[in-house]
């Protein structure tokens, strides 16, 4: 069976996180959600309201991690799934998480990035020559750290597929899950 690593945090965004997990775990597929520590955490809603320079932030549900990040064994799964939300301004800073991005890159194992994941994957100095889309805002950071930034609803580079936010949900894990599929019939 395809294991799949979902890694977020408090103030993950909530539709980032459970559409791709309900939506890979239709697939037959196991998703584990990995956070700082092994209990339920936060997950919040952004939203835009008229008049408003940016989003707003409401309390989402709430979803159990189901292992702590530093017990992650990488080598144990086949995917990745990086939520956007607030999580990765620290995650970012965890150098467990900057391993585990690592470990995926360097494997060329499937990554799914959106929305401010973008943070975790240029603190991993992985983009460089690489091309991804993420929320706008983060665009300045992909491209300190070497990547290109496309606006578009999904990219794909190679094994990276990336979304701007929650918005891109459906094109992003169609993309993803057509990666997926064609990984799974060369193994």
């Amino acid at each position: 069976m395809t294991r799949i690593l979902m890694v977020t945090g408090d103030a993950g965004e909530a539709l980032e996180i459970f559409y791709p997990k309900y939506r890979l775990e239709e697939e037959g597929w196991r998703v584990d959600v990995a956070a700082l520590a092994k209990r339920p955490i936060q997950t919040v809603v952004h939203d835009f309201e008229p008049g408003f320079d940016t989003y707003t932030e409401k309390l989402g549900y709430r979803i159990a991690a189901d292992v702590a990040i530093d017990d992650v064994k990488p080598d144990e799964y086949d995917a990745l799934v990086l939520p956007g939300g607030r999580a990765p301004e620290y995650l970012r800073n965890r150098p467990a998480v900057v391993g585990v991005v690592k470990h995926f890159l360097d494997a060329d194992k499937p990554i799914a990035a959106t929305c401010h994941a973008g943070l975790i994957l240029a603190a991993a100095k992985t983009l460089k020559g690489r091309t991804l889309t993420c929320y706008p805002e983060v665009a300045p950071d992909v491209r300190a750290a070497g990547g290109s930034f496309e606006d578009r609803e999904v990219v794909v580079d190679g094994g990276l597929v990336t979304a701007r936010a929650w918005n891109d949900n459906g094109p992003w894990m169609r993309e993803f899950v057509r990666l997926l599929r064609s990984r799974e019939k060369t193994t």
